[in-house]
């Protein structure tokens, strides 16, 4: 069985091509505007396994909200298109994970019903070229089109970059969790309702 999807989107803000392996082994060729960004993408695709192809393309000389929520939407159609039926997976997936003296929380469960939580506070405005008020626009946003229920947390942390981090390195390990087949639930979908969309 094939877990892959292509998406495309094209918008006159910003225009991005993704494709995207949920068993792989987190082998990334990423470009975006924002290298901070780019950094933080590949920290989640390399800890969640999954391969990932992206090209991003964004009007970041007017915002980059407009960049950063696109391609939170663009990873989270390909997620959920490479789920397809979501037969056999774990469903669910949690992690914590320290970057230093920062530690970072995620919870995901691809229930089909978009969610999104967050609870932590950023003490800077920008990381590298990065404005930290988007990070939690670009989970947001991966979680709608995902149509996964998602929670974040900065439990504790001085250092922004390693707040950031943390977060996206969990929110990598929850859904690798999540996605994994599970030998005991072989074509089964994990839910009383016999439908996880």
């Amino acid at each position: 069985m094939s877990r892959q999807a292509t998406v495309q989107r094209a918008t006159h803000e910003t225009r991005m091509t993704c494709t995207l392996n949920l068993d792989g082994s987190g082998q990334t060729d990423l470009v975006t505007p924002i290298p901070f960004f780019t950094h933080m993408l590949d920290a989640l695709c390399r800890h969640a396994n999954l391969d990932v192809v992206l090209r991003v393309e964004g009007d970041v000389e007017v915002d980059q909200h407009h960049t950063v929520e696109d391609t939170g939407l663009v990873l989270g159609q390909a997620l959920r298109e490479a789920l397809g039926e979501k037969r056999g997976i774990r469903r669910m997936g949690s992690a914590w994970v320290p970057m230093d003296e920062a530690l970072g929380f995620a919870a995901v469960d691809l229930s089909g019903r978009p969610y999104f939580a967050f609870s932590g506070a950023f003490d800077k405005r920008l990381q590298g070229a990065l404005d930290l008020d988007l990070v939690p626009e670009f989970f947001r946003s991966l979680a709608t089109e995902g149509r996964l229920n998602l929670h974040l947390t900065i439990a504790t942390g001085d250092n922004e970059h390693h707040k950031v981090e943390a977060l996206f390195k969990a929110c990598g390990r929850a859904i690798a969790d999540a996605v994994a087949l599970d030998p005991q639930r072989t074509g089964l979908v994990p839910s009383t309702k016999g439908t996880l969309t």
